[in-house]
């Protein structure tokens, strides 16, 4: 077989096979649907003045990109958004900071971009489930969901104190276990499941961003690309068979070189870009790290 060939073959190869398998299945759903109660901010220009700060209570105001679809700003804002009294993370501004990363990933190219569409259908379900509670009589919240902060520190004016089914990750997760619709044996299409295939795909994603972001002391940048191979082969590799593994990282091999990175997000140099993904990936640490408890506490890290 020639080489065009051989290079037809894979393409055929990662389109089959890459985008339907990336997250362990395709969910048919539309992205019409969205969780109501967040806002975020509509004027991105609003965003270079904004107070947002990380948990240490440290503004880390990112500039917006002019032209850019992908706003690293957005997404550093509704990160920061995401976390709720001490161990909760927020549905809405977690599923909106996917909104922005898909884009990211739409951005490095269509090989990439297959995964960004199975992203799409998992942030498309976990809505759709968040309507249909909402809609049902029998909609009711975890009375422990906000125990973890002392009563009296509980703002009841605070619109996230009163939520639905599907406000939190833990709530969610209450839910869900409360109806019997996460099953420990057998793939079902919950909330929880979902939950946890993007709670894999983030951790990838936050490696990815970490080496990017790496100043090395002496020697070469690495390539994005090989930044990329290794972070999914530390992560996302662990739980693909053999085929979506290779396919993946022929898809890797097509990521853009690092300049397009500082485009991306409107830096001039590797400290620049060092400086603006340290923040993101510290907003992203702390999403990941309460979502990984909340799993971790329920059981939830291996579900089929």
């Amino acid at each position: 077989m020639g080489v065009k060939s051989k290079a037809a073959a894979a393409i055929l190869v990662l389109l089959l096979f890459l985008g339907s398998l990336w997250l362990h299945g395709s969910l048919d759903y539309h992205w019409d649907a969205c969780l109501k109660g967040y806002n975020p901010v509509n004027d991105l220009h609003q965003l270079s003045n904004s107070s947002a700060s990380d948990e240490s209570g440290v503004p880390h105001d990112l500039d917006v990109c002019p032209g850019q679809t992908f706003q690293v700003s957005l997404l550093h804002t509704h990160l920061l958004a995401s976390p709720a009294f001490t161990s909760d993370v927020l549905l809405q501004p977690y599923l909106s900071s996917w909104d922005e990363l898909v884009k990211f990933m739409d951005s490095l190219g269509p090989m990439v971009g297959l995964i960004s569409k199975e992203i799409v259908t998992k942030t498309s379900l976990i809505r759709e489930l968040a309507l249909l509670a909402e809609a049902s009589p029998e909609a009711e919240m975890n009375p422990d969901v906000n125990s973890a902060k002392p009563e009296s520190e509980v703002n009841t004016l605070d619109p996230s104190y009163h939520s639905g089914a599907y406000h939190s990750v833990r709530s969610m997760i209450w839910v869900e276990l409360k109806r019997d619709l996460v099953d420990f044996h057998h793939q079902t299409d919950s909330g929880c499941r979902t939950l946890l295939r993007l709670h894999r795909a983030l951790l990838w994603l936050k490696l990815f961003l970490e080496k990017l972001a790496e100043i090395p002391v002496a020697g070469r940048l690495r390539s994005p690309s090989e930044l990329c191979r290794e972070a999914y082969k530390s992560t996302l590799a662990n739980h693909h068979t053999w085929f979506v593994r290779r396919a993946a990282e022929l898809a890797f091999i097509a990521l853009p070189e690092r300049n397009f990175f500082f485009r991306l997000v409107c830096v001039q140099n590797q400290e620049e870009l060092s400086t603006v993904l340290g923040r993101v990936t510290q907003a992203i640490g702390v999403v990941y790290d309460r979502t990984q408890k909340a799993l971790e506490e329920n059981g939830m890290l291996e579900l089929p």
